[in-house]
């Protein structure tokens, strides 16, 4: 007994060793300097202990993920979301390959890889432009917003069902669902991360929540009314929170179950123009992103709000239209309309590579990874084509028509297979994937 007691104090004693040297780093990481030397002297940490800057706060939303998931297994179907069982929704297949490295490539040569040849097929029509896409985390379901205010749910298994050799037209109907709630344009799309919710961002300055798991749902069971148009919508990985980018310079955090709007304490100056664009959330949401009109990538605290670095100019004066996490959290693909696509290395704000030989001036287009980030593919307008890239060397290696009529304005890749979908300016949809 006595030496099982000694071993348990022993294993509490380095638990409180670990977490106070993640409490230190974590507070001198972001400048913190008084508050990280009174906690090194309490606990008698050194000041310098070396720890991953983020380390703190990825774990932090692991915890309340788990603890999230917990909850959810003991709650009864009443709560605020349906869970959907029936769809057997949320469960995500085991990544193709692990993410890429991209800090052991940057200072050695790597020979460029070839994009495996994709086949395409029309999927759908909206009445007025399609103007974004979502797939679910799980890559299920991919969902389409319009200029016509309408959203359309697809489920990925009619899609492929749709496109064997054998199949007959209008046999198999990929829209599951189709909702109209919006009074003006659709600008982007996000699906809930455990249940079957979908959240819609327009220009008539509401989020929308959908359950899709209702085959006979029209419209939005929860609304939330901001003061400006919506530009883009991000759920937290714990689906507590969402993070609104609009038309205000600063992005709009949202409690979902209380919808309680939070702003940033201590926002970064900003021009005149700081509208954003995109946001998005990284994969444990212990920062997120914005991409906004004045040009410049911005990152901030997940839990704090607060601006951790500003790239100003990151697309010169120029729109910075999108801009995304790697899975590792180290780096951030952004993408503008000086026609360029950016990596940029987070923990020093440095430019680590460029991506050319793409014109975008015109569209809010983005720029985006395939699953297993070997790749980032985006558009051409003036070819109309898509074009993609080996993410490790930044070299060309595709140029595929888009089978649009025009310039497709908007590009989203499966989060868990070799598949992408394109929008058009010609209200179509399109489904791509790997020819096996």
């Amino acid at each position: 007994m006595e030496g099982n007691n000694l071993e348990k104090t022993l294993q509490e004693g380095n638990l409180y060793k670990q977490l106070n040297c993640l409490i230190v780093a974590h507070l001198r990481h972001h400048n913190l300097t008084q508050a990280a030397r009174a906690v090194a002297t309490a606990t008698m940490t050194p000041l310098d202990v070396e720890a991953p800057p983020h380390k703190l706060l990825e774990l932090v939303a692991k915890g309340l993920a788990m603890e999230k998931d917990e909850t959810l297994r003991g709650v009864p179907s009443s709560t605020l979301f349906d869970l959907g069982t029936a769809l057997g929704y949320g469960s995500k297949p085991n990544p193709r390959v692990s993410s890429v490295d991209f800090s052991a490539a940057q200072d050695t040569k790597c020979s460029t890889k070839s994009f495996p040849k994709h086949e395409t097929r029309h999927l759908s029509e909206h009445k007025n432009i399609a103007r974004c896409a979502r797939f679910s985390a799980d890559g299920r379901f991919v969902a389409t917003g319009s200029a016509d205010t309408s959203i359309k749910l697809f489920e990925i298994s009619k899609i492929k069902q749709m496109m064997l050799p054998d199949s007959k037209d209008g046999l198999v109907r990929p829209v599951i669902r189709t909702f109209y709630d919006h009074m003006q344009p659709i600008n982007d799309l996000d699906f809930h991360p455990q249940n079957t919710v979908l959240i819609s961002g327009a220009k008539d300055n509401t989020i929308k929540f959908f359950d899709f798991s209702k085959a006979t749902a029209k419209r939005a069971f929860r609304v939330i009314q901001d003061t400006h148009n919506v530009r883009s919508v991000s759920f937290h990985p714990s689906g507590d929170f969402l993070i609104a980018g609009t038309d205000h310079p600063i992005a709009h955090l949202y409690d979902v179950n209380t919808f309680q709007c939070y702003l940033s304490a201590n926002p970064p100056e900003m021009g005149v123009n700081g509208a954003i664009n995109q946001v998005r959330y990284s994969s444990t949401g212990g920062m997120y992103v914005t991409a906004s009109k004045d040009g410049a990538i911005r990152l901030w605290d997940g839990v704090s709000a607060s601006c951790v670095r500003s790239i100003v100019g990151a697309h010169g004066t120029a729109e910075a239209t999108s801009a995304c996490f790697t899975k590792d959290q180290r780096f951030v693909l952004s993408c503008g309309k000086d026609s360029t696509v950016k990596l940029w290395e987070i923990g020093t704000g440095r430019l680590v590579k460029q991506y050319l030989g793409a014109t975008h001036t015109q569209l809010r287009c983005q720029a985006v990874f395939n699953d297993t980030e070997e790749f980032v593919l985006s558009i051409d307008e003036p070819s109309n084509e898509i074009v993609i890239w080996d993410a490790l060397t930044a070299e060309k290696v595709a140029k595929w028509p888009s089978n649009h009529i025009g310039a497709p304005r908007w590009i989203e890749h499966s989060p868990t297979e070799p598949a992408f979908v394109s929008c058009g300016t010609d209200r179509s949809v399109r489904f791509w994937k790997e020819i096996l």
